[in-house]
């Protein structure tokens, strides 16, 4: 699969779906992006069941913004709409590659129990606070 052109209004619709996604952020000035674009693109080419989304940085500083992009290239991965890995920097084929094995072999159910189980610790935290916010003010 060739890669596809990402925008503002497909980004959210690309990575939230079932599968893998990567997601290139890159900008035409950009040297490093234009070394990595031909490793990027040869990696399509033979991972047909991957969808390799690419950003334009400047036609869509928002959507950057709004990720969190603050160096190019960046390189996320999401998996079953999950975000799982994010780097700046142009990686070389073989790190690609790795980079692909390593995100085809999660255990997306692991990966799902560990953020509940870290969203139930952000929410019991701050029901504590918050009790402890409560309590302090009662008192007073």
């Amino acid at each position: 699969m060739s890669t596809v052109e990402l925008t503002e209004q497909t980004f959210e619709s690309t990575v939230l779906g079932d599968g893998i996604v990567l997601v290139d952020f890159w900008a035409e000035w950009c040297g490093p992006c234009k070394a990595f674009g031909p490793i990027y693109d040869a990696t399509s080419a033979s991972n047909e069941d991957i969808v390799f989304g690419k950003v334009d940085t400047d036609a869509n500083q928002q959507l950057a913004g709004a990720m969190g992009i603050q160096a190019i290239p960046t390189l996320m991965a999401f998996r079953d709409g999950i975000g799982v890995f994010s780097q700046a920097g142009a990686l070389p084929r073989p790190a690609l590659e790795d980079l692909i094995s390593q995100v085809r072999a999660l255990d997306m159910d692991a990966v799902r129990a560990d953020i509940a189980a870290k969203k139930s610790e952000v929410e019991q935290s701050a029901a504590e606070q918050s009790g402890a916010e409560q309590s302090g003010a009662e008192r007073a």
